[in-house]
């Protein structure tokens, strides 16, 4: 009996150290990406509005791509999926580092977030199998490593930049590496998908529940695509660091939310997933007025923290309550709130530019924060028992 069980405990883990590494090369890959945003705009000489034009390309190919990766999922399985997405995913790169003109870059992001998508539908869908396997959340723990891997790839994308190093060299050494860790962990992925075995639609219409899920995933995503992409370009333009602190503030932003995430499930235990939600929202608000107000590298610095903490909870708390959704399927679900959530992550990069185009890019983040607090508002209007966990 014991035999038995240490055998099981010792499954789980290896299902779950895989799974952690497929949500560290998604991190990993796209924090990459946004760490050399600025480098690409300088070469291809956009303007700001030309880089939110272009910036528009990536969640178009996440969207278009959600319920046919969701379909794939469902017939194939997350496995095969998991692993063709994870080795395209990174590749990808090297054709955004290539790309001599503004249409290339834009079918190379096109195609990079059609990718991106593959492995995140595929990889949550093996996070919800651990998580049945445990019998308790650990949703939010791998949602931890995507911010850490995004720490990381803010960090090297720092390095790189100090020594002038080209973005097809950075993009190529992390590509190397990820493909380097598809092939270590796939064998130890759960190889079979839990649940029914019936193909899915490939669109579900939403209840109201999963649909005011779906919009405060819509106001954080909002802010944390606005982030990934404008962080280093708003430290260097409005800022005016030094080149070596371009991307102190992505830094900062995926340092803090890599720590909310890891104590965000304790946090909402003790004070409940509503008052959590309001606190998030609040510290997104806080942080970027701040890094408005005050455009100084410390001071944006600080609110860039803020602005981590105040996303990190909110998408695993939102994807936790509607894997729990008693009127639709876990799976439909998920699916439903990341298409609505996803559409912010879409809309908040462009507007960005065509705003800073015509009035400032300060301007920008005021509009943007004053769309987070949304976060804020609509977690009232949740119907949940005071400290229901994830």
């Amino acid at each position: 009996m014991e035999t038995q069980y240490q055998n099981r405990t010792e499954l789980l883990r290896r299902y779950r150290i895989a799974a952690s590494f497929f949500f560290f090369i998604a991190g990993l890959t796209f924090s990459t990406w946004a760490s050399r945003i600025p480098a690409v705009q300088n070469k291809l000489h956009l303007s700001d509005a030309g880089l939110g034009g272009v910036l528009l390309a990536l969640p178009a190919g996440l969207m278009i791509s959600l319920p046919v990766s969701g379909w794939l999922v469902s017939k194939y399985g997350s496995r095969p999926t998991l692993v063709c997405g994870a080795i395209l995913y990174p590749s990808i790169l090297l054709l955004l580092a290539l790309s001599s003109s503004v249409w290339q870059l834009v079918l190379s992001l096109f195609f990079f977030g059609i990718a991106g998508n593959l492995i995140n539908i595929a990889m949550n869908t093996q996070a919800v199998g651990v998580e049945s396997l445990y019998g308790r959340s650990v949703m939010a723990s791998f949602h931890g490593l995507w911010s850490i891997a995004g720490f990381t790839g803010a960090l090297t994308g720092t390095f790189f930049v100090s020594k002038d190093l080209s973005p097809f060299i950075h993009f190529a050494c992390v590509g190397s590496v990820a493909v380097l860790l598809v092939l270590v962990s796939y064998k130890s992925t759960i190889p079979h998908d839990m649940g029914s075995k019936t193909v899915q639609k490939l669109f579900v219409k939403p209840d109201k529940k999963i649909l005011l899920l779906g919009l405060i995933s819509f106001c954080c995503m909002l802010c944390e695509g606005a982030m990934a992409d404008w962080s280093g370009v708003y430290f260097k333009n409005i800022v005016k660091s030094p080149a070596s602190l371009v991307t102190i503030g992505y830094v900062a932003f995926t340092g803090t939310m890599a720590l909310g995430r890891f104590l965000g499930d304790s946090l909402v235990t003790r004070f409940g997933v509503k008052h959590i939600l309001q606190l998030s929202g609040s510290l997104i608000t806080t942080g970027l007025l701040i890094a408005v107000v005050f455009p100084y590298v410390a001071s944006a610095t600080i609110g860039f923290l803020l602005v981590g903490f105040g996303v990190s909870s909110v998408v695993p708390i939102v994807y936790g309550l509607a894997g729990k959704s008693s009127s639709m399927p876990a799976g439909a679900a998920l699916a439903a709130v990341s298409t609505i959530g996803f559409l912010g992550f879409l809309i908040g990069p462009p507007m960005i530019g065509f705003v800073a185009q015509v009035v400032s890019l300060r301007w920008s983040f005021t509009l943007i924060a004053i769309l987070g607090f949304g976060t804020a508002i609509l977690a009232g209007k949740l119907k949940t028992a005071p400290n229901q966990e994830m």
